[in-house]
């Protein structure tokens, strides 16, 4: 069944090769197609195009419908061609003729945009629950390991000294900029765009702020041609906020590799978080983060394959657009794994306190004995100067103690000042009960 067949048979060939993979994808839809319908049947019956007792037996049969889909036995049969097809026939199947009104004064271009932004908009809260709870992950390591010394590095060399507080901390504080990136989208998203049927709306009198209240979207798309727009620039502005998680992941999941190594002893995983060699007993390989790097990459690329996708294409819908789901929605399932591991390794993760303890690292304080100078009057230059000498004779030491005190040192991590930031972007993601 295809909701524009007619009379013509298309060739199997063109359907086989235009339908793709996109009924797998759709499965994923299907739950917010349902509620899409259910929005748009209320919304008929309000201008006349269906009875009370007709809105009522399809009310029924759809919440029969989203209760297969939750039992996970909802299907696309075979020669269904997509999630709304196949809706539409199991309405028609057991309502007859009322079955085949619910798609009045919409086309498949509007239903498929208020299912991905219905799905897009879930997918982008539950992106930032698993944010969050990375970000009180990090935060509760950086409280925990606050005055544990570490090195700091620039060009990978070591520079100054650092602590895993800070460490921690920056990657938790980090996380906030990801969700608010994250949290603009999500406000570009929640528009409704339901009532634009092909582009260019409908001679049909629809309520359609009936339907953006019944679908809990924040406002309208009001112009039918700007809400097509919206398929393919959604997606893009998604693609980017996806890559810059993956850039934060990626980066710390450098670290860890890094810092696991045994020639840096910083950071271990537990045994049971690790993988062996077939040949090598000692082996203890940190390849899950090794792999959230390698996928970390990966989202990166998003924003390059959306934009390609969406080149070169004039206003108005394009099938070119079914190909985005086959880029994003296996990169949002794969965000949210590596989010979830992340979050359970660095609950794991465990510490070695004892770092500079090794003489290596002594040329760290050399920057604490040149400020420790200029504070007892020394001029800043001169004390450079002196502390390099030092280095370059090979007796420089340093047996001070350390004095950062200000906001974002390793003195005065001010954690509870990055909570109420995170707080105040995270909250705008739980603020309402939006459907999902």
């Amino acid at each position: 069944m295809k909701l524009w067949e007619k009379q013509t048979k298309i060739n199997q060939l063109i359907e086989a090769f235009t339908i793709g993979n996109d009924s797998d994808f759709d499965l994923q839809l299907a739950k917010f197609d349902v509620q899409g319908t259910l929005a748009h049947i209320k919304m008929l019956q309000k201008i006349g195009l269906l009875t009370a007792s007709e809105l009522s037996a399809l009310e029924i049969a759809l919440d029969h419908i989203l209760q297969l889909i939750e039992k996970g036995e909802f299907q696309i049969e075979n020669g269904i061609e997509d999630v709304h097809s196949q809706v539409e026939l199991m309405l028609t199947r057991e309502l007859g003729d009322i079955g085949k009104k619910v798609h009045a004064g919409r086309s498949r271009n509007d239903q498929v945009l208020v299912d991905l932004r219905l799905f897009f908009r879930s997918e982008m809260k539950e992106i930032a629950h698993l944010v969050h709870a990375l970000f009180e992950t990090l935060i509760a390591k950086s409280e925990e390991y606050k005055n544990v010394l570490m090195p700091g590095y620039t060009h990978t060399q070591v520079a100054m000294v650092s602590s895993f507080g800070l460490w921690f901390g920056a990657y938790a504080e980090s996380l906030i900029d990801d969700l608010r990136l994250l949290l603009s989208v999500y406000q570009i998203n929640n528009q409704n765009p339901l009532g634009s049927a092909a582009g260019y709306g409908s001679s049909f009198p629809l309520d359609r702020k009936m339907t953006t209240k019944l679908l809990d979207f924040e406002e309208l798309a009001y112009n039918s041609i700007y809400a097509q727009m919206g398929r393919g620039k959604t997606e893009q502005f998604l693609s980017f906020a996806i890559a810059g998680l993956g850039a934060i992941l990626g980066k710390i999941a450098s670290d860890v590799v890094l810092f696991s190594n045994e020639n840096f002893r910083f950071l271990q995983l537990p045994d049971e978080f690790t993988t062996g060699s077939s040949i090598m007993p000692h082996k203890k390989n940190p390849d899950v983060f090794e792999l959230i790097r390698g996928h970390s990459n990966l989202f990166q690329s998003l924003p390059t394959q959306v934009s390609l996708l969406n080149s070169n294409l004039i206003s108005g819908y394009h099938r070119d657009y079914q190909l985005l789901k086959e880029v994003l929605f296996p990169a949002l399932e794969q965000l949210k794994k590596c989010l979830h591991l992340s979050i359970e390794c660095f609950k794991n993760i465990m510490v070695h306190q004892e770092i500079l303890k090794d003489d290596k690292y002594n040329y760290l304080f050399t920057v604490e004995k040149v400020n420790t100078l200029v504070m007892e009057g020394v001029p800043f230059r001169t004390a450079y100067q002196d502390v390099g000498a030092e280095v370059e004779a090979g007796t420089f030491s340093y047996k001070g103690e350390l004095q950062h005190t200000h906001e974002g040192s390793i003195g005065n991590l001010c954690l509870k000042e990055i909570q109420s930031k995170m707080q105040v972007v995270y909250a705008q993601f739980t603020a309402n009960n939006a459907v999902d």
